[in-house]
């Protein structure tokens, strides 16, 4: 039976490349790729079960962790990450008319927020717009003179527009973790493990005392990084990645955790996967 995968659509995005190399990793057989509108669409998707599956960004190599996937996966304990993939991006200026004419800047707030030194240089008085994917502000230029988007080259194709410059990111290495979502846990030869928790007491050493757990064991963290509860000011989440290898094995992962839960008011595991690096043509 074939999996429907949601991802962060319309045709053409970085999220649609990510949802046709994570399946083919994951090894669906002729999965059906399903677009939704927004991130939170696409976890909900999952969450309601309407789909089999979900690929979404997480983190960003220049704006840190994708909020949206973050909260998502405290909200959603039930929901764990299978695999992941690292994709290098390059953004585009795509539009229809001349650059010297461009007034708006269309893309998703995180394109808009890798590309702002260039397009302060280059366009100081465009008005930047967020939208809820760079394939939706592509479509949104089309036709217009003073509109231009941020997106794919693939979706200069796509769309029938023209490309006003590329590559436009403020830093070149520029690369953004993408995460296949199931309501499985999968920990076939994981190299890294992802967990959050919120500790039961704020008290000077509180954080400091899990963290040495983390030393204690020998493993090495990846990330690490804070986002508010949304219950009270100054209530924090932490969300942590371990790397995971021959010494620092899943056994001592789950020992650490039975030390770990005693210091938290809640603690939820994303599941240990295995993550690589991939490079586009």
């Amino acid at each position: 039976m074939s999996k429907q995968v949601a991802y962060l659509g319309p045709q053409g995005t970085y999220a649609e490349k990510a949802a046709h190399i994570l399946s083919k990793l994951a090894n669906f057989q002729t999965p059906i790729f399903v677009p939704c509108n927004g991130l939170h669409s696409v976890i909900k998707s999952l969450a309601y079960k309407n789909c089999d599956a979900a690929v979404v960004p997480i983190e960003n190599s220049v704006e840190g962790g994708v909020t949206a996937t973050l909260d998502a996966l405290w909200k959603f304990p039930d929901i764990f990450i299978n695999k992941a993939i690292v994709l290098p991006i390059k953004h585009a200026l795509i539009s229809d008319g001349e650059l010297s004419k461009i007034s708006e800047v269309l893309s998703h707030p995180q394109a808009l927020a890798q590309c702002s030194e260039w397009l302060s240089e280059n366009l100081p008085n465009a008005i930047p717009l967020p939208t809820n994917s760079t394939s939706e502000a592509v479509n949104m230029v089309k036709g217009s003179q003073f509109r231009a988007a941020i997106g794919s080259k693939s979706l200069i194709q796509i769309e029938g527009l023209k490309e006003l410059a590329f590559p436009i990111n403020d830093v070149p290495g520029n690369c953004t973790r993408f995460v296949l979502l199931s309501k499985e846990s999968n920990s076939n030869s994981p190299n890294l493990a992802s967990f959050a928790f919120s500790l039961i007491s704020n008290k000077p050493g509180a954080l400091l005392k899990a963290i040495n757990y983390i030393a204690d064991f020998g493993f090495n963290m990846s990330k690490i990084e804070s986002r508010p509860s949304k219950r009270e000011l100054g209530e924090y989440i932490i969300y942590v990645d371990l790397e995971i290898n021959n010494q620092n094995n899943i056994e001592n992962f789950l020992e650490l955790k039975n030390h770990l839960k005693p210091l938290c008011n809640n603690f939820v595991d994303f599941g240990n996967y295995f993550s690589e690096n991939i490079e586009l043509d």
